[in-house]
Order: C-alpha cells, then sequence, then structure tokens
C-alpha cells in the first residue's frame, strides 16, 4: 500500500506543477531565496523543532555543522539516516554538529519516520521551504557542511555512509579546504 501512496503522490505532485507553469505563482518562487553558495555565509533563520524545540540557525554557530536534508518519503534519505547518528556520536564526528532538516509536508509523517529510526540528533521541519531554497536542496538526500563562522562549506547530493572512512575524509578535507579562498578551490 505504501507503493500505491507514493506513485499517487507523484502523479499528483506532476499533475499539480503543470498548472503553475502558467500562473503567476511561478513569479513568487523567482522571489524565494538563492541558495547561498559555497564561501557565503547561510542567513539566520528560526527552525521549527521536530524532535525538539526550535531553534535559530545562528545558534549553531561556534563549531562545524552538518546539515541533512531529508524527507520521510525518500529512500535513500531514510537509508543513510543511521550512518548520520553513527556519525554524531563517534570519536571521528565528535569535532561537528549533526542536525537534519525535513522538508516533508506532513509533519507527522516526519516525526513517524524519527520515531521508527531512534534519532537522537536535532531535527527540524522546513515547512514553508526557506531552507529548502537557501541550502539548495532540488533534490533529497542533500547535506550541507557549513563551517564554526556560519559558511557553507560543501554541498553533497545522494546517500552516503556518513561513517565510512571515505566519507570522514571527504568531510575533514572540505572543512580543511574552507580556509582557503573560493578562487583556489
Amino acid at each position: 500500500m505504501p507503493l500505491i501512496k507514493a506513485i499517487r503522490r507523484a502523479v499528483a505532485a506532476c499533475a499539480c506543477g503543470l498548472p503553475l507553469l502558467t500562473t503567476p505563482v511561478v513569479a513568487a518562487a523567482a522571489d524565494a531565496p538563492a541558495p547561498a553558495a559555497v564561501g557565503r555565509p547561510l542567513p539566520d533563520v528560526v527552525m521549527a523543532g521536530l524532535n525538539g524545540p526550535q531553534r535559530s540557525l545562528s545558534s549553531y554557530r561556534g563549531r562545524p555543522l552538518i546539515i541533512n536534508v531529508w524527507a520521510s518519503w525518500c529512500g535513500p534519505c531514510r537509508a543513510e539516516a543511521a550512518s548520520l547518528e553513527r556519525l554524531s556520536w563517534s570519536e571521528a564526528g565528535s569535532p561537528y554538529v549533526v542536525i537534519g532538516i525535513s522538508i516533508d509536508d506532513d509533519r507527522n509523517a516526519a516525526l513517524k519516520w524519527l520515531r521508527h529510526s531512534n534519532a537522537t540528533v536535532s531535527h527540524y521541519i522546513d515547512s514553508r521551504l526557506t531552507l529548502e531554497h537557501v541550502l539548495g536542496a532540488s533534490t533529497v538526500p542533500l547535506t550541507v557542511l557549513v563551517d564554526a563562522g556560519g559558511r557553507v562549506v560543501a554541498r553533497f547530493r545522494g546517500a552516503r555512509q556518513w561513517d565510512s572512512i571515505e566519507s570522514i575524509r571527504m568531510i575533514e578535507r572540505a572543512f580543511a579546504g574552507a580556509g582557503r579562498p573560493a578562487s583556489t578551490r
């Protein structure tokens, strides 16, 4: 039955999206914030909590941040969730704060997935799509690395085993290279 629901949702999304191409609503999308470029700071946004209280993005400044953008209906997002949890609890992950941002339309679906996954890291929901736009989440999963000063260091599209040696080295290299001027990357 969940497969049928997913197919219906995809068909409905396509069918609903087509009329938008000919309406003024498209102009509103042009007003959406542009994704923060690598090397640029993220704007301060208050995030609605899913498994904790609301919190501003700027309250995480002072420590490097790993932001994972996900959805409960996204298989690859669900597949990588446990590796992000393990990374956050590991010695290799200790320099970083790991948080999740759900782009679910349905808060209850996101909460159900979090309960099922036994999530311990802080998760937020982006019902207004503000963070989705600012982080550049045109697809999910998306993982965005942000330095202690709030600047975007890197974006990684697609699922990964975030606690693998390869991924940990990739994260370390991205943060180590963040101090270089953008023109040398």
